[in-house]
């Protein structure tokens, strides 16, 4: 088998994994029922892809090394991190060879069954590497009979062999006893198999479908399984490159933190899959071995709950530029996208590896003001294929396009993103607290029985309906950031005037005015936001802070006895979205007018 064959292949394989993306999600119960374990499965495998195609002939070497790499890069869940080391096996086991005999190939196999094993600090029974373990020994088995046979035959065998350890896992694991399905990774790499034996057999590249054609009743995943009390919340990943990484002793200290690690990879370059309650205990221990990318966490508990207790129509979800309280995004069931944060060489993911208050220290003591970049297509996509596999349609309200490339980011995935579901950007026109609130609207109108079309046409009402104003503290923040002259800065100061912006219904940032005089500031404040809210109609408001709780509630007692038309408040710490230009003392404020005929009550 030479590489052009093996390519046609693996990509025969894991056209037929995409193809089992919504089967495998709805039988994923292990070893958390989140039901994301097709979407990964997917995503890991198709980030293969790009080697695999094409016209040029593939050696068959470098093909494996790349498709090792990539995949290594695209690895997504417990699952697809496993597939990986597989590869890896496969990879250093061919060595720089153009073509598998029938032997090398089993001896590939074999390797990349080791690979697989080892990769997981607890490896157990009843799972993907159950499977991968059987496929192997089968091989071998067969090789060992006779040295020289047809692929095809071998293959046939081997898969059938597969087939059987893949019903077997319903035996093996409790888990998967009690939910009636066999392990969702197995059955996504048996599908895998599946697809290699029918091009070797039969020259058949099985064709890559497009899921975003499958009919509506195929739209809303059923996960099999319960819901479990989660010992440890986040499903967190890291690339973690250097020049000789002590894989031994990487792993021994990960397993500590968390369970259900995975560390794939080579000394060079390694994968780490992990559960755990502190993402950037994960990220600080790597980044003793190497330098860290690919930071990625998902909160399994929201992914657990959507999954089997929530049945709405649509999923909300937003980038972590808005400004949420926690209490809202639990009972709301929205999801999130982080921002990324950078001080020089360090990074953390916005609101979950840095929480607000450890922003604003670090904000306050290090000399390098820091950076945020919006989440790439690549971080939105992986969340929108997730919950398109389970919804019939996903809401995400997102940063307005003036300040940050994230709509765009949004807009580019959605397109990409191959689930069932139909994804709806929207551009909030707004940021921090006032896209937070448009966001809490549509989730209640999902919780309130609304059905997409209805949301969208309420959410473009509520868009100028809502405005956002912030009170500076200090500009020396703006000033390091870049987004003032270092004179407007000395005028203020000169001047004694404290600047006030605000988000215009047009989605720009703007200069809402200024108040005079430093001291009582707060007063000031209420008493100029009280002039300009509507005193005639319902308000809810949310009110964010940077370090100052105190001034926060202050203003917030001082708006309700001014505009007693105030249905709704609540406050919450200001993200790295407004807060690293703004600065530790920095006030911002929300206000939603809530017409009486739109929804939910």
């Amino acid at each position: 088998m030479d590489g052009d064959s093996l390519a046609s292949a693996l990509q025969s394989g894991i056209h037929r994994v995409i193809g089992e993306q919504e089967t495998l999600n709805r039988i994923n119960v292990f070893p958390v029922a989140d039901g994301d374990t097709g979407t990964n499965m997917s995503l890991s495998l198709g980030a293969a892809l790009g080697p695999l195609t094409g016209p040029e002939p593939k050696h068959l070497s470098q093909m494996l090394a790349s498709v090792a790499d990539a995949m290594l890069d695209g690895a997504r869940g417990n699952s697809g991190a496993i597939v990986a080391q597989f590869f890896q096996g496969l990879s250093d086991s061919a060595g720089e060879v153009s073509e598998l005999s029938t032997r090398s190939f089993c001896d590939a196999v074999s390797l990349g069954s080791e690979y697989a094993h080892d990769a997981l600090a607890d490896p157990k029974e009843g799972t993907i590497l159950s499977v991968i373990a059987v496929f192997a020994q089968s091989l071998q088995q067969q090789a060992g009979n006779e040295d020289e046979q047809h692929f095809g035959t071998m293959l046939e065998s081997a898969l059938a062999a597969a087939q059987t350890a893949l019903a077997r896992t319903q035996e093996q694991l409790d888990v998967l006893r009690k939910a009636g399905v066999v392990d969702a990774g197995a059955k996504g790499f048996v599908a895998m198999l599946e697809g290699i034996t029918e091009y070797v057999i039969h020259g058949r590249i099985a064709a890559k479908p497009n899921l975003a054609d499958l009919h509506l009743e195929a739209h809303v995943v059923e996960t099999a399984g319960e819901v479990a009390d989660l010992r440890y919340r986040f499903c967190t990943e890291c690339i973690v490159t250097g020049q000789e990484i002590d894989r031994r002793k990487l792993r021994e200290s990960l397993a500590e933190l968390g369970d259900s690690l995975v560390l794939a990879g080579t000394k060079r370059k390694a994968k780490i899959h992990i559960h755990v309650n502190s993402a950037e205990e994960v990220f600080d221990l790597a980044r003793q071995y190497g330098h860290v990318s690919g930071q990625k966490t998902d909160d399994m508990h929201r992914q657990q709950h959507s999954t089997h207790e929530i049945r709405n129509e649509f999923a909300v979800i937003t980038d972590s530029a808005a400004d949420i309280s926690d209490d809202d995004m639990e009972r709301l069931d929205i999801h999130m996208v982080p921002v990324r944060i950078q001080f020089g060489d360090r990074g953390y993911l916005d609101k979950i590896s840095i929480t607000a208050d450890e922003f604003f220290e670090e904000l306050a003591r290090n000399p390098i003001h820091p950076t945020t970049s919006q989440p790439s297509p690549g971080d939105f996509r992986r969340q929108f294929q997730f919950l398109a596999s389970h919804f019939p349609n996903v809401i995400s309200i997102n940063l307005m396009p003036s300040v940050s490339g994230t709509l765009q980011a949004a807009q580019s995935a959605a397109a990409r993103t191959n689930a069932s579901g139909e994804i709806h950007v929207v551009n909030s026109c707004n940021a921090s607290l006032g896209q937070g609130l448009l966001a809490v609207f549509a989730a209640e109108c999902a919780q309130a029985g609304l059905d997409t079309k209805a949301t969208l046409a309420a959410i473009d009402v509520m868009i100028p309906a809502t405005c956002t104003y912030a009170l500076v503290k200090d500009l020396r923040y703006a000033v390091r950031g870049g987004r003032i002259p270092g004179w407007v800065k000395k005028v203020a100061d000169t001047l004694r005037v404290t600047p006030v912006l605000k988000i215009r219904h047009d989605g720009r940032l703007w200069a809402g005015g200024v108040l005079l005089g430093r001291d009582r500031r707060i007063e000031k404040f209420a008493r100029f936001l009280s002039r300009r809210l509507d005193g005639t109609r319902n308000l809810r408001i949310g009110i964010g802070h940077a370090l100052c709780e105190d001034d926060a509630v202050e203003l917030e007692r001082r708006l309700k006895d001014a505009l007693p038309n105030i249905v709704s408040s609540f406050v919450t710490s200001l993200g790295a979205g407004i807060g690293a230009h703004g600065g530790p003392g920095t006030l911002a404020i929300a206000a939603q007018i809530y017409p009486d005929n739109l929804p939910p009550d």
